[in-house]
């Protein structure tokens, strides 16, 4: 790195010195850069764990109004992210240290992709002359997370700073949401430059049309109108569109009994007379057999994975399907589908609600299901003699107390399963675990 030095004559009065100062205000180095991009972007934590090759903007960090959360470990640091990306819907950013510290954060980095959740993961790397060279913590981070993110990137411009970390959080919040790695080498955040920077998104592969198709919405407000026994399977689209209120005014206008994903759970509330409960392997019996008999099934916002549809040949058998997805890649990966609609499912069910369509009456079906409802409901045997609280009346009371609107976080297993059966959500983000991953120590 070459440095400029400045040389202050001896004999000199005070105006000399002012006006041999170098212009420290055009000066910034990469760390700061990286913070200024980071404000822009309304950072307000960041959760990590230092080493040395991100010391450079450890110190940056100090001094600016981003509170910095410490972990013990960069795989709990990137499900912390994972956390409050699910919660606040915003990207969760991460900084973790080169090597190690690098690879140790692949395991959360894998969940968010596989939770769609939305990252921006920092990994230091070592400076830009030892790269490619087996340098003392050098890991090539960029090609073991490349199957696991939306994009990833390695700094090698100070000036490209700024638009890399634009880019990264457009790339990681627009359409099916997911985590962008940005290796940084310890150079990237010393050196400085005066230089103009460009900070323009140009990502023309990452822009997504949210908007349905009109033909499409017409022809699924027909199969509405004259189906008899249609169920809708909330996943976690819905949250992710933030279309909780809209889903709600389409089931009452329809009638709609709601079948949920583990993700989609808080979709519609708990208590509400058309929430059957999540659905699948560890799924009610009731949504189970809404699945099974229904003849219209709108998948808003689910993959149809195997948790759900274990058989996809047997899955929804008398069912017309269609599925509303973010991702064109999901339409017919596992079902096919009568209808895939490729959009927003906010905008899918908002153009939906504009049919003047009238209140169409399934009392028939809602009494079928609710028939399965009260003969096969969730169940344990809770005897009040016996010395330990049943896991599942634990839970249920803490549903009580909390009346429902609190914050869950689990690992993953039967405890996981438990908290999903009987804790009553009432929205979005108050379930926080892993899903696609099944991480244990989440």
């Amino acid at each position: 790195m070459t440095q400029t030095h400045h040389t202050v004559p001896q004999n000199h009065n005070e105006s000399e010195e002012t006006t041999l100062q170098p212009d420290t205000n055009a000066l910034k180095s990469g760390a700061q850069l990286l913070v200024d991009a980071f404000l822009e972007e309304g950072v307000e934590y960041i959760f990590g764990y230092p080493g040395g090759a991100v010391l450079p903007l450890y110190d940056t960090f100090y001094n600016e109004q981003i509170k910095h959360i410490l972990y013990r470990h960069e795989q709990g640091a990137t499900h912390a992210a994972e956390g409050y990306a699910r919660v606040s819907g915003k990207p969760g950013v991460v900084v973790v240290t080169s090597g190690p510290g690098a690879t140790n954060a692949i395991t959360g980095i894998a969940d968010a992709y596989s939770d769609s959740l939305p990252l921006i993961v920092i990994t230091g790397q070592v400076a830009t002359p030892g790269i490619g060279k087996d340098a003392f913590q050098e890991a090539d981070i960029l090609s073991m997370t490349t199957p696991i993110t939306k994009h990833n990137y390695q700094v090698n411009d100070v000036k490209e700073i700024p638009r890399i970390i634009k880019e990264a959080f457009h790339v990681a919040n627009s359409g099916r949401k997911g985590p962008v790695v940005i290796d940084f080498p310890k150079d990237m955040g010393i050196l400085s430059t005066d230089s103009p920077v460009d900070n323009t998104v140009n990502t023309p592969g990452y822009y997504v049309n949210t908007k349905p198709d009109i033909d499409e919405i017409q022809k699924l407000n027909d199969y509405l109108k004259t189906s008899e026994r249609p169920v809708i399977l909330a996943g976690a689209g819905i949250h992710f569109s933030k279309s909780n209120s809209q889903l709600r005014q389409l089931v009452d206008k329809y009638q709609i009994p709601v079948v949920t994903t583990l993700h989609g759970l808080g979709a519609i509330p708990y208590d509400d007379p058309h929430f059957l409960g999540m659905g699948g392997m560890h799924g009610s019996y009731a949504s189970n057999m809404a699945l099974t008999e229904c003849d219209l099934l709108i998948n808003f916002g689910s993959r149809f994975d195997d948790r759900l549809a274990s058989n996809p040949d047997e899955f929804a058998p008398n069912a017309t399907i269609v599925h509303v997805d973010i991702d064109p890649s999901e339409i017919d990966k596992i079902i096919k589908t009568d209808l895939g609609i490729v959009a927003d499912v906010k905008d899918v069910i908002e153009a939906l609600l504009k049919y003047d369509t009238e209140k169409i009456n399934h009392d028939a079906w809602l009494t079928t299901i609710k028939g399965y409802q009260d003969k096969h409901p969730f169940k344990y045997v809770d005897d009040p003699l016996e010395k330990f609280c049943k896991p599942q009346r634990a839970i249920e009371y803490i549903g009580e107390i909390t009346q429902g609107k609190a914050y869950v976080a689990t690992d993953v297993g039967q405890h996981q399963m438990w908290v999903a059966q009987f804790y009553p959500f009432q929205t979005y983000g108050q379930l926080i675990t892993s899903g696609g991953l099944g991480t244990m120590g989440f």
